[in-house]
């Protein structure tokens, strides 16, 4: 009987063993599928971080395309050197050219090749007229290669006169005369008054005409004697010049 009995407890025991086996299998099994699972997410995890990364990538290209834009940025900035550079170069250009037209060496009217005007440069006539009475007219010839300056007024000085006539302010010009090659310069000269008031009238026979430099009374270089009329010209105390004029009207004053 007890030997009977026994084999209840050993045919259940089997019985609870599948269910048990059962059990243990489910969770192994569910603990494959778990790890499955996760080195599956794990792999995709992987994989969609490497997406991301390419993403990432992706979008640095934009600014990697923007790379060209700043070399382009660079080439235009290189450019404009350039072309600062060559204006530079073309101002420096035009300042050697300028600097060669500067040169007086053909340019008679430069400033650099003005000289003043006097006996060595000049021919010097005079001339008596009828009108305005008493006046006598000195004309000016520039004979030389260079342009000059007339200034102020004729130093006028007959036989051995110990006085200087005076220059009458009212023709002082608002420029300095200059004469170009082959151009005249005029002055006129009071020799006496008309209605008798001057005094110590006397003849002269020959006049010496001095010029003035760029200061006035100052030297201006060699005095120039004219030719007088045989008979010579006669002036008194009310000898006066007019400044020099660029025409022989102003000159007379006509």
């Amino acid at each position: 009987m007890s030997a009977f009995r026994s084999t209840p407890p050993t045919s259940t025991s089997r019985a609870t063993l599948p269910r048990a086996g059962r059990r243990l299998g489910g969770a192994a099994a569910l603990a494959l599928a778990a790890l499955a699972l996760t080195a599956c997410q794990d792999g995709k995890g992987l994989q969609d971080e490497g997406a991301a990364t390419f993403s990432d990538s992706a979008v640095a290209t934009p600014s990697a395309t923007a790379t060209p834009g700043a070399g382009s940025g660079s080439a235009s900035g290189s450019a404009s050197g350039s072309a600062t550079k060559t204006g530079s170069a073309t101002k420096s250009g035009g300042a050697k050219a300028t600097g060669g037209d500067a040169k007086g060496s053909s340019d008679p009217s430069a400033e650099g090749d003005r000289v003043t005007c006097n006996g060595s440069n000049t021919a010097v006539t005079v001339q008596a007229v009828s009108r305005p009475l008493n006046h006598m007219l000195i004309t000016v010839k520039n004979t030389g290669k260079k342009n000059c300056d007339l200034t102020y007024y004729p130093v006028l000085r007959f036989d051995e006169m110990q006085w200087a006539p005076a220059a009458r302010k009212d023709t002082q010009p608002q420029a300095v005369v200059t004469l170009a090659p082959g151009q005249s310069g005029y002055a006129g000269a009071l020799l006496s008054a008309a209605d008798g008031s001057g005094e110590g009238g006397v003849t002269g026979h020959r006049l010496t005409i001095a010029f003035q430099g760029r200061t006035p009374h100052s030297d201006g270089g060699a005095s120039a004697v004219p030719s007088l009329p045989a008979a010579g010209v006669y002036y008194d105390s009310s000898l006066t010049v007019t400044y020099w004029q660029q025409s022989a009207s102003d000159a007379l004053g006509s």
